[in-house]
């Protein structure tokens, strides 16, 4: 994916005559600033700070997804992206964990989309159980452009960091002006690897036993524009068959379709995949789900995936007030759990949100039973983050529908319902990132002999996700209502309709909290604040390569004399506010206490209350301390060298506070 640069008219005029209402759009403007509240997404994932795009596949690791993305620490004054992580274990609440790959590390420049895997069985020659990335960038740009190619990354510490493999690419460019996002799948009926990626209007198939040397086998072309960010699984049916599926990232403007995540279902030989239908599913009709990725369930790997996409789009990617309100620009759908249903008509996916969100409920409240007779019913609730879930039945009518954000006055609201053949999801009336273009109204198939529909509604302060009966249908989109406009209307027209089961979920607020790093270790001489004594008095982190540091410099203790250099390296003090200090150590095996120790300490009221030491190698490895029993109180990292002897230095890397 590209790094950034910076039908139903809803109410008709049955329904606009009947409730009075007005049709002029809000914008997010002074009646904002009047609330003073935060566009912050309550239980959606956001990025702390900044800019957010493409979503990158989570991987599974040590029992936690590592969900990786693109993100622009100096937006919006420059671009280019760097991956960032958070780790979770539901797919609903996640810990920052900082930039997992810097930009400006090597040739190349920023890192674009593409995919991490785990190396369990060594193909690569990183060790067993190396997280491999590919991942598209610029081939030694010049002027800031260059062709795109794809380049191989690799962690031996768990997929916290990466490192360069080298600056050259591993699938160089071959003259296309549109090479990217690499999805990279193991192939166990073969024993290789799969690297699904986009060419302009096509997929390239690609193929490799070790991860650095690749073969293009074959590609599969589409007419919806210059595709993005390919997606390539198998998954079984409700039936029992097994399927594969190939998604992209697609504009479908031009043939009247979504511009989201379109998908094939069909076969893959190892070589090529072929298609059931030329003409693509969409998993969701709204405006807001791009670059969409899949991983699979580890409980149910090939029975059930998860998939979330970034809630934004590329024609008015700027155009949000979190900027302004909170200081970042970037939030992501809800997890959704995908499955493979057959119908009449062939195979489709169905999603419904991760069956995890119900754990971090807040509150439910049953509204019961509600009966609307062509006109407008208000709810007895407000709010601007929550899950509604309703069952609606009719005998005959010409629309039904649920008023969301409503303004105290009536005039702003966005609304959901379905009209003859089709559900909807319209925020024309209300503040919305595209006001004078024509992604207003969103639109899926209905059909028109049903007079039942469970809707699943998911609102929260800038998103709306809209999930129709078994989820085949879904649309999501920004909307960027009022944070005064809390009010909920159900309505009809042309007839009578029972609102039946309709429930409120309230959901704690799951905001992450930022990682912070503590020191790097990157300058000529220590961070501001740090002390020395001994040998090391006047000292700096060394410049020279260790396997798995990050950067090009680390704390050695080998400065100042070598292995019989001696004396301590304290960080200045700082307050335990996450539950983890997280490191990269290594370096010479004598624990705290020992004669001659070499080890890093964290002192709490002159107390040395964590420890750790090397293993005489040097390759840096990753420590977890779980200080969460230490929160709010002041601490001191020291790290002490008093051997003399083999091994008689510690080196040690990023050190980082997170949840």
């Amino acid at each position: 994916m590209r790094s950034t640069t910076s039908g139903l008219r809803l109410l008709r005029t049955a329904l606009a005559a009947a409730l009075v209402l007005a049709s002029g759009a809000a914008t997010p403007g002074a009646a904002s600033a009047q609330a003073a509240v935060t566009y912050r997404a309550q239980y959606h994932f956001t990025v702390p700070d900044r800019w957010m795009n493409d979503p990158q596949r989570p991987v599974y690791i040590n029992g936690k997804f590592h969900y990786y993305y693109l993100y622009n620490a100096d937006y919006p004054t420059e671009v280019g992206t760097a991956w960032r992580l958070a780790t979770t274990t539901d797919g609903v609440a996640f810990a920052d964990q900082g930039i997992a790959a810097p930009k400006k590390t090597n040739a190349n420049h920023d890192l674009w989309s593409g995919s991490a895997v785990v190396d369990t069985a060594n193909t690569a020659g990183f060790g067993a159980g190396a997280v491999i990335q590919l991942v598209t960038q610029m081939d030694h740009p010049t002027n800031g452009s260059g062709p795109q190619a794809q380049f191989l990354w690799y962690s031996i510490d768990g997929g916290r960091t990466f490192r360069p493999h080298g600056d050259a690419p591993v699938i160089p460019n071959g003259g296309r002006r549109d090479f990217r996002d690499p999805k990279v799948v193991w192939d166990a009926e073969r024993g290789r690897w799969v690297a699904a990626i986009t060419e302009g209007d096509r997929i390239g198939f690609y193929t490799s036993p070790d991860l650095k040397s690749w073969t293009r086998q074959s590609e599969f072309a589409s007419t919806y524009g210059v595709l993005e960010c390919p997606d390539l699984f198998q998954i079984r049916a409700d039936d029992g068959t097994t399927h594969w599926v190939l998604g992209v990232s697609a504009n479908g403007r031009a043939a009247g379709k979504p511009e989201t995540y379109a998908y094939w279902t069909g076969s893959f030989d190892g070589t090529a995949f072929t298609a059931g239908s030329p003409v693509p599913q969409w998993l969701d009709h709204g405006f807001d789900w791009y670059a969409g990725v899949t991983w699979e369930d580890p409980a149910a790997p090939l029975d059930r995936r998860f998939g979330l996409a970034w809630m934004n789009n590329w024609a008015y990617a700027d155009t949000t007030p979190t900027r302004a309100a909170d200081g970042f620009n970037g939030t992501d759908s809800i997890t959704r759990e995908i499955r493979l249903k057959h119908y009449a008509d062939g195979y489709s996916l169905v999603s419904r949100p991760t069956s995890a969100l119900a754990s971090h409920a807040s509150s439910v409240t049953n509204l019961g039973t509600i009966q609307v007779n062509d006109g407008l019913v208000p709810l007895a609730y407000k709010g601007t983050s929550y899950q509604l879930e309703t069952d609606v039945s009719w005998t005959q009518l010409d629309n039904i529908g649920l008023q969301l954000r409503v303004s105290p006055d009536g005039t702003r609201h966005a609304d959901t319902g379905i009209y003859h053949d089709y559900s909807y999801l319209n925020r024309r009336q209300t503040g919305q990132p595209d006001p004078n273009g024509p992604r207003g109204e969103s639109h899926a198939p209905w059909n028109p002999a049903k007079t039942t529909a469970h809707l699943r509604i998911l609102v929260d302060r800038t998103t709306i996700e809209v999930f129709v009966d078994d989820g085949r249908y879904v649309h999501s989109s920004q909307v960027f209502a009022d944070p005064a406009d809390t009010g909920i209307n159900l309505y009809t027209t042309g007839g009578s309709a029972t609102f039946a089961n309709t429930k409120i979920t309230e959901f704690h607020d799951l905001a992450q909290r930022p990682a912070r790093l503590l020191s790097g270790f990157e300058g000529a001489s220590y961070d501001p604040g740090w002390t020395t004594t001994g040998s090391f008095t006047g000292t700096g982190p060394l410049p020279w390569y260790l396997p798995g540091m990050v950067g090009t410099a680390a704390l050695d203790t080998f400065a100042g004399g070598g292995d019989p250099a001696t004396g301590t390296i304290t960080s200045p003090p700082f307050t335990v506010d996450r539950n983890h200090l997280h490191f990269l150590l290594a370096g010479g095996n004598h624990p705290h206490g020992s004669p001659g120790e070499t080890s890093i300490n964290l002192v709490v009221n002159g107390q040395v209350v964590r420890t750790a030491t090397g293993d005489d190698t040097g390759v840096l490895k990753p420590v977890d301390w779980d200080v969460s029993d230490l929160q709010g109180q002041s601490a001191r990292v020291r790290v002490i060298d008093q051997a003399t002897g083999a091994w008689g230095h510690l080196m040690v890397d990023q050190l980082l506070l997170s949840d």
